[in-house]
């Protein structure tokens, strides 16, 4: 919960700019044409704002990954319960003889940190393609 309010406002502001970027005058033109409120939605809006959506969840999710300071104020760093990737690095970087397996997490981190960039390329070029048609 800690990392999730921290990131929030990351989503939020990606998804905020990616809506005010949308041409008004696509959904005036379904609305005239007869569809409701919720096909415009759902068949006009969503599609053009779904990449500010994964950009701002990608966000979110690379901003809660390396969250440290919300997770040990609020929540502490009890091993096997609280402890999340930074504070593990952490206390493994505090710990005499723990700098062999900080180095297997630091790994750990930047594969996981690559594998969500090429995920949110991946994903966007999917969704410029469909919308592009």
């Amino acid at each position: 919960m800690a990392a999730a309010v921290m990131a929030f406002p990351l989503l939020v502001r990606a998804v905020r700019l990616s809506i005010e970027n949308l041409d008004l005058g696509l959904e005036d033109a379904a609305r005239t044409l007869g569809a409701g409120p919720f096909r415009i939605f759902f068949t006009i809006t969503l599609p053009l704002i779904i990449p500010g959506i994964i950009t701002g969840a990608i966000l979110a999710f690379a901003r809660s990954v390396g969250e440290f300071g919300a997770t040990i104020v609020f929540v502490s760093n009890i091993k096997g319960q609280t402890q999340t990737l930074p504070l593990a690095l952490y206390t493994l970087t505090q710990s005499p003889g723990g700098d062999a397996a900080a180095f297997r997490l630091c790994l750990i981190a930047v594969a996981l940190a690559m594998t969500a960039l090429l995920a949110s390329e991946l994903l966007a070029k999917k969704f410029a393609a469909h919308i592009r048609g």
